[in-house]
């Protein structure tokens, strides 16, 4: 089948506000395709296609054919093109990814040009991310969502699972597992207001320290060892303490989950950018890190010696994980049900210079790839991770930068509310070093813009502070952030990790609004 019944289905998908439609119209559409076509559908659907690194963003779709007047391109004909474009390397490379653009683009119809245009830079504006795509291939399959999910953590390849539920159904997808090697999805943590409200929600826990540093997966399998980070990045040669570490450790095979940090003489973390720009860098490795030493710390054990850990509950891979790392090497962790001693714990972190808590069911399993309620975090102030959906330019000393942010978060599914949903702006916080990085990286992304204001594709992440928030009906969420403020971007999170209106909610009604 044609890409050009693609198109059309992601635009009825966005034009869908309630998940469950969106859900069935993709289903729909991926058991017309049948196993091999719908599988490449997914690539494109999931945002799958922009892991594929084709170098293409919006300065290299502005010169291109006009549309072809008869559609005849397929979807898997379309996705090996993609792989093409992005296998393209070395000298004259941005030439000739542009010549075969040209040659995609040219024998695309217009609302296939629109369709291809917006899966490059990850524009889609339909929600179809891996979670709702994948409840679509259960459903195309016919297989339960959980079976999706479960292997969706496993494999971390949208385009795999697919393939295998549309073509062998739930017989093919048990075939997924954790492998020592291959990165499990991680699992991530809801929020709460404070301890008190998290312990509410799962009652006697352990309470951890939340360490300000970078999120590590970390496989060993004799002396081999890999890093991943919590893109499902490898990062093993940045990050030799790490490996050494884990060889240290009294295992022959396991994987663990921890945080990497720099800490400062006295055992103090040092600034967040400090850990991130040395994780990130590919060069002078021994240099960087004699200057800017890590330390790993773990938190939890997902295999040990043959053994999966993954589905039991968290009390016993803690358990595990005591017997076989150091207590130097372990996140501190508490477990109690009493909500003054929690206090007390967090308190402690803070005055260590960690950023908080995390508070953890102990009979939770690991939820991989979600934001479940078995792991909540607690900072000291309201924090959240928004998107930056556009920005307005700067005057006196700004005169020049984009400087006030639009902030959103994702809407994760409420009908009537869009992809986005903004939530207010800041101009607060931000360095001089930081208006010129984010004035480049965001017109980098600009998709269009007035005399005042440059509207820019969702990506840039950014973690923002503020007093609290307040009803405001100029915002379609009718909520609005008090004083915010920006602490810091995140370049190591996604626009799809990015908070939801529905944490917003939440946080509005810890406050009584």
């Amino acid at each position: 089948m044609g890409l050009w019944r693609l198109a059309e289905a992601s635009r009825e998908v966005a034009a869908e506000p309630g998940r469950r439609a969106k859900v069935g119209l993709l289903a729909r559409c991926l058991r017309e395709l049948g196993p091999e076509e719908g599988a490449a559908a997914v690539v494109l659907l999931s945002g799958e296609a922009q892991r594929l690194r084709t170098g293409v963003g919006w300065a290299a779709l502005r010169d291109l054919p006009a549309p072809a007047a008869a559609p005849s391109l397929g979807v898997r004909e379309v996705e090996r093109e993609l792989e093409r474009i992005a296998g393209v390397h070395g000298a004259g490379a941005q030439a000739e990814r542009r010549r075969l653009l040209a040659g995609l683009f040219g024998r695309a119809t217009e609302v296939e040009q629109g369709f291809l245009r917006a899966v490059l830079v990850g524009d889609l504006r339909q929600g179809a991310l891996d979670a709702l795509v994948g409840d679509a291939v259960a459903q195309a399959a016919g297989v339960p969502v959980a079976a999706v999910r479960r292997a969706l953590m496993f494999r971390g390849s949208a385009r795999a699972v697919a393939e295998a539920a549309l073509g062998g159904g739930a017989a093919a997808l048990a075939g997924f597992r954790l492998e020592v090697g291959r990165a499990v999805r991680p699992m991530l943590a809801a929020s709460a207001p404070d301890v008190a409200s998290a312990l509410e929600r799962t009652g006697a826990a352990a309470v951890e320290w939340k360490l300000d540093g970078i999120r590590v997966q970390v496989h060993r399998d004799g002396g081999e060892v890999a890093v991943f980070t919590r893109g499902l990045d490898e990062i093993s040669a940045r990050v030799p303490e790490v490996v050494e570490a884990a060889l240290a450790l009294p295992l022959r095979s396991a994987v663990l989950d921890g945080e990497a940090i720099a800490l400062g003489p006295q055992g103090r973390p040092r600034p967040f950018q400090v850990t991130a720009a040395r994780t990130a860098s590919r060069r002078e490795t021994d240099r960087l890190r004699a200057e800017v030493p890590l330390s790993v710390y773990f938190f939890d054990l997902l295999h040990r010696d043959g053994e999966d850990l993954v589905d039991r509950p968290g009390r016993e891979r803690w358990a595990a994980l005591d017997e076989a790392v150091p207590t130097g090497s372990r996140v501190a962790r508490t477990e109690t049900g009493d909500g003054a001693e929690a206090l007390a714990f967090f308190r402690k972190a803070l005055a260590l210079g960690h950023e908080g808590v995390l508070v953890k069911d102990p009979a939770a399993g690991y939820a991989a790839g979600r934001r479940g309620a078995g792991w909540i975090k607690v900072k000291p102030r309201h924090t959240l991770d928004l998107v930056v959906l556009a920005a307005e330019w700067g005057s006196g000393r700004r005169q020049g930068f984009l400087s006030n942010l639009h902030l959103g978060a994702r809407a994760a599914g409420e009908p009537g509310l869009g992809p986005w949903v903004m939530l207010g702006k800041t101009f607060k916080g931000l360095t001089d070093e930081t208006l010129a990085w984010q004035t480049a990286e965001l017109l980098a992304r600009e998709v269009d813009r007035d005399a005042r204001t440059v509207l820019v594709r969702p990506e840039l992440v950014v973690e923002v502070a503020f007093d609290g928030l307040q009803r405001s009906p100029r915002y379609p969420a009718g909520l609005a952030l008090r004083f915010a403020r920006v602490v810091r971007y995140r370049p190591d999170k996604s626009a799809a990790e990015a908070d939801t209106v529905a944490s917003v909610r939440e946080l509005a009604t810890a406050e009584g609004l």
